[in-house]
């Protein structure tokens, strides 16, 4: 089906070239005000609703983030065309980069996370509770994201225990992918993208995207384990055991026999990490070695 001839999405074009991913298929406007997104693979529709409320949401908190103008869904695709915000895509090229991403993502959850303060928000995908949710706590939501193949490693048993402290965190709203390239400066202001991960849960799920995609990105760029900016990583609140599920949550998201790759000592290395520079350390050396034997990013 044509999506651009979609008579609400036609007053926002006409949009140029597709840029394909494996969750989306985006298409820029001519004159660069707004850009159609199309949601694929994975629940489509479900990601639509999820980034329209929270872009409402946070727009509304303060955020800078595009504005939602339409969104929609047929029988066979779910779409929404929202503004397309200035500025340049962050990066880990240098420390001052790091820096600047752990200040900007530690800024951005402090606003979202203190927004439940008085609610009584239940885990779950996005930023508001369905009639029909089922109740589920910290540790379910989190080990829910992985596929059946990990409960048949030797870690499993042990992810599961570790993860039981979660439980008593206080549920709060998470941008739920933040990641450097998410965050675009243009001089003047800081706009966030990227809202159809959101949703309910422990306020560590944003810290430990945040710190996992700098140390995975930093070493798949080259930087040696030894050379990581541990002590600019570090002031992210994250400890070894949620650490641990995030490298086997990408892990699992990988090519199958990935997930393999993972041996139970280092599984332990990270899990067990007495301080966050200690977590920050043994999974740069874990990453580097999933590297090494050809993990793709």
């Amino acid at each position: 089906m044509d999506l651009r001839a979609d008579h609400r999405i036609l007053q926002y074009g006409p949009f140029g070239c597709a840029t394909v991913k494996p969750f989306s298929v985006t298409r820029r406007s001519v004159d660069g005000a707004s850009m159609l997104k199309v949601y694929r693979g994975v629940q489509p529709r479900s990601r639509r609703v999820r980034e329209a409320d929270a872009l409402r949401l946070a727009r509304g908190w303060g955020v800078s983030a595009p504005v939602l103008l339409a969104t929609g869904e047929e029988a066979d695709y779910a779409w929404s065309v929202v503004s397309v915000v200035p500025g340049v895509p962050g990066s880990v090229t240098t420390t001052a980069d790091v820096t600047n991403f752990v200040q900007r993502a530690l800024s951005l959850t402090t606003n979202l996370h203190a927004r439940a303060h008085g609610l009584s928000l239940r885990p779950g995908p996005g930023w508001s509770a369905t009639a029909n949710q089922v109740t589920t706590t910290h540790q379910r939501l989190l080990l829910e994201q992985l596929s059946s193949r990990c409960h048949r490693l030797p870690w499993w048993n042990a992810l599961q225990s570790m993860l039981t402290p979660l439980n008593d965190l206080p549920t709060v709203h998470l941008h739920g992918d933040l990641k450097p390239e998410h965050f675009l400066a243009d001089g003047k202001k800081e706009h966030v993208v990227d809202w159809e991960a959101s949703g309910r849960g422990p306020g560590v799920c944003d810290h430990v995207d945040t710190m996992f995609h700098l140390i995975r990105d930093l070493i798949y760029a080259g930087t040696a384990p030894s050379e990581l900016p541990v002590d600019v990583i570090s002031q992210v609140p994250v400890t070894g055991l949620v650490l641990a599920w995030r490298v086997v949550q990408w892990l699992d998201r990988r090519r199958p026999r990935d997930i393999n790759e993972l041996s139970h000592r280092e599984f332990d290395r990270i899990a067990l990490a007495g301080t966050s520079a200690d977590a920050v350390r043994a999974t740069g050396r874990c990453i580097a070695l999933l590297r090494a034997v050809g993990v793709p990013q």
